[in-house]
């Protein structure tokens, strides 16, 4: 297994956290998808100046992957990517992820919608983290997908992957919402896609149904995110309703 570059850990130490927590060596298979499941980690987050100015030696580390299939799909992006000019990459990622509903990288989104219960959802997937000793920076919402791949490249095949196989059906739906647009994003989620058990009849009927009919309405009434705290950035949160008047109150 080829490491990364000696000059990337500082890219991954304000990214993605290095698997140095391990008390015993992981098997070289679980090491091979721990390191492809950081580099999709960094590759599908915004493309802000860390990142586009690192990108010569994150191509550097996927060229220097074993050749497996995942590592073609890798390859296949970072040759568009290290070419791209800066603000192209910015403006395509907001397109892609920001502005379309079916490519959205917020994974408990196609699962319940904008409704209560992906507020829980999102409250379990970071009550997991926290169990696993790990707690994730404030800037994004535990479902982000890049988070997702983080946690799974930290905590291993078995329950570092759980959340990315509950999501399965959003991730293929992800992927085909990429492929129809033609974005070379596409080749992450392959690589991801490929790392998972394939999709069975049913979660291919699902995503079917999900890309014509969207995922389940908002629940009138209902604050979709609890108290707020898992509200995806931007997300307007009206304000608590003030106490009732009890009778005789002087107001």
């Amino acid at each position: 297994m080829s490491p990364l570059p000696a000059t990337i850990p500082a890219i991954v130490r304000t990214r993605v956290r290095a698997a140095t927590r391990r008390r015993t060596p992981a098997p070289e298979e679980a090491e091979r998808r721990a390191l492809l499941l950081r580099l999709c980690s960094l590759l599908l987050q915004y493309p802000d100046t860390e990142l586009t100015d690192g990108r010569l030696l994150l191509a550097q580390a996927v060229g220097a992957l074993p050749k497996y299939p995942a590592a073609a799909e890798l390859a296949a992006f970072t040759d568009w990517f290290t070419h791209e000019d800066p603000d192209a990459l910015q403006r395509h990622y907001v397109e892609m992820f920001d502005l379309r509903r079916k490519s959205s990288l917020y994974l408990t989104y196609y699962l319940h919608g904008d409704t209560r219960r992906r507020g829980m959802a999102l409250l379990a997937l970071a009550q997991r983290y926290r169990a696993a000793g790990w707690e994730i920076d404030g800037g994004e919402l535990p479902d982000h997908l890049p988070v997702v791949l983080e946690f799974a490249a930290l905590a291993g095949p078995g329950r570092g992957e759980a959340p990315l196989r509950q999501h399965r059906r959003g991730v293929e739906l992800i992927r085909h919402a990429l492929t129809d647009a033609g974005s070379p994003y596409r080749h992450l989620l392959a690589a991801l896609c490929g790392l998972l058990p394939p999709p069975t009849e049913g979660d291919l009927a699902a995503v079917a149904q999900l890309a014509a009919e969207g995922p389940p309405a908002e629940e009138v009434g209902l604050d979709p995110y609890g108290n707020g705290e898992f509200a995806p950035p931007g997300t307007f949160m009206p304000p608590e309703p003030a106490p009732p008047t009890r009778q005789g109150d002087p107001r």
